[in-house]
């Protein structure tokens, strides 16, 4: 797909992964809304459309599909809320549960942006490296990764000749992480130290992919690892 004069809507589009994604459509000469549950707090782009909503809320998201119709690309990199951490037997269920905001904050937007995409139009879903290679802590969102990887296979086969894929990030240096200075170093150089390339990737780095699968009409159903080895370390 040539993104240039083409028009794009991206979930999550104001932060991290998001944000690099739609500085690229947009660098590329696309038209780009960015929606997110919070956009005044985001530092504004040049030529970019904000816009509120909850991946989580149904309605809402029906509601910005249309107001946006028709669009070409469809990018989801929103987390829908809080991820729960630590081992399963002791997590609580709630949390647990609540992880999955992710997952069916994917599900609405594919249901009802679908409808609305031109005939040759691309989405892409961001999934995480636990989904395949669970470190301890991650069974949350190990399972969540891994359902968002499945609902990709599935939903390729029925819309065609529409394209959805999944792009896998490993450990990315982003706003999601809180800590700051010396303490942000030590926590990505230990969580990364066992990588083939021992050190946390960049934003940039994961959308480059995101841009890849939008581009590339002969990839669908699939999952693109950018996980800096995660993945193929012994």
């Amino acid at each position: 797909m040539e993104i240039n004069g083409k028009k794009a809507v991206v979930f999550g589009g104001t932060s991290g992964i998001g944000r690099e994604a739609v500085r690229m459509l947009r660098d590329g000469g696309a038209e780009v809304v960015a929606a997110s549950r919070n956009p005044d707090r985001a530092e504004p782009m040049d030529g970019v459309t904000l816009k509120a909503c909850d991946v989580r809320d149904a309605a809402a998201v029906e509601g910005l599909m249309k107001d946006c119709a028709p669009f070409d690309i469809l990018v989801n990199a929103a987390t829908g809320g809080d991820r729960a951490i630590g081992p399963f037997l002791d997590m609580d269920m709630a949390g647990f549960r609540g992880s999955f905001d992710k997952m069916w904050g994917y599900a609405n937007v594919v249901r009802f942006g679908a409808a609305h995409m031109k005939g040759n139009g691309a989405i892409v879903l961001v999934s995480g490296a636990p989904a395949r290679r669970i470190k301890p802590g991650q069974v949350a969102i190990g399972a969540v990764g891994g359902a968002v990887e499945a609902f990709t296979r599935a939903v390729a086969t029925e819309i065609g000749p529409l394209r959805i894929n999944a792009v896998c990030p490993g450990q990315i240096d982003t706003p999601m992480i809180a800590l700051e200075g010396a303490e942000r170093d030590d926590f990505y150089a230990r969580t990364t130290s066992g990588h083939l390339i021992p050190r946390a990737g960049t934003s940039a780095e994961v959308a480059e992919a995101v841009l890849f699968t939008i581009r590339n009409d002969f990839v669908t159903g699939t999952t693109v690892d950018v996980d800096g080895g995660w993945l193929a370390a012994p």
